[in-house]
């Protein structure tokens, strides 16, 4: 049996949760609604005229796919095989996520997520090595 890369595991929970929270930010375009309102009305103002919310959002969300996925621009940076960046970066979106009522999935999603990078940051797992690390590949020419 194999090991279980628990910074993989993570990755695809953190990708599932961006790619979750970009959806209810959508959604929450359309009906804005903050989720804790049923205690206080003070934060309806962050979602009702100007929509800041739902914009932190889709922006928190675009990053986190971003990020995760990798763009190529990100990938093999040192902000891309940061596991601590990443603990940093991602509780910040779980809160704005579970402000918007439409975000609270993705919120629980975001803190498994946390958990499992945090759990392969303690067993001191990277994310990927650094570019100049990588074996090279050798090409064998078959006649």
């Amino acid at each position: 049996m194999g090991r279980l890369i628990k910074n993989h595991w993570a990755r695809l929970i953190i990708l599932t949760a961006a790619t979750y929270q970009v959806v209810s930010a959508v959604e929450g375009f359309i009906w804005p609604k903050v989720f804790w309102d049923f205690i206080s009305k003070n934060l309806d103002a962050a979602v009702a005229p100007v929509p800041v919310l739902q914009t932190l959002n889709l922006l928190m969300g675009l990053v986190g796919i971003a990020w995760e996925w990798p763009l190529r621009l990100l990938a093999g940076s040192l902000l891309h095989r940061s596991i601590e960046i990443r603990l940093m970066v991602y509780p910040l979106s779980a809160l704005l996520a579970v402000l918007l009522y439409q975000g609270t999935d993705p919120a629980l999603y975001y803190l498994i997520g946390i958990g499992v990078y945090f759990w392969a940051y303690s067993e001191g797992e990277i994310v990927c090595p650094e570019p100049w690390t990588l074996p090279k590949r050798s090409r064998v020419l078959k006649a």
